[in-house]
């Protein structure tokens, strides 16, 4: 079996509606996404995917929805005003966890045609949830 990966970073604010520590408050982060493809069979070129190419495929999706957003569940009463101020938010059925976006971005770019392993998704340097079938 053949695998790469590739890191890329991002921006974000989130809450996580109902939680009693911190995290209930609205704060940002820098994270860190690192996706892992495999195949068994090697392309033309003998890669599994250019890294090129799979750079500008994940980093389009991560820079139109996640980077520089406003992450927050639907039930978020904050939505409402957040976006009448003009605030770019992105929204997810439950809270915004680093566990919810890692299965996230792993079924998004599987439905791309990608064949990713495995979504890690880092919250800070020493915080991780990952997601793989």
């Amino acid at each position: 079996m053949h695998r790469i990966s590739k890191t890329f970073h991002i921006a974000y604010g989130h809450r996580l509606l109902g939680h009693k520590g911190k995290c209930g408050n609205l704060h940002g982060h820098n994270g860190l996404v690192e996706i892992t493809l495999k195949t068994k069979v090697l392309n033309r070129e003998k890669m599994v995917m250019d890294f090129a190419d799979l750079g500008r495929a994940v980093k389009k999706w991560l820079d139109d929805n996640l980077d520089h957003k406003v992450l927050l569940s639907k039930k978020d009463p904050l939505l409402k005003l957040l976006r009448k101020e003009g605030q770019a938010c992105f929204t997810t059925a439950h809270n915004p966890t680093a566990e919810i976006l890692a299965e996230l971005i792993f079924k998004v770019l599987r439905r791309s045609g990608l064949p990713v392993e495995e979504a890690v998704f880092w919250e800070t340097p020493s915080s991780m949830a990952s997601y793989k079938e």
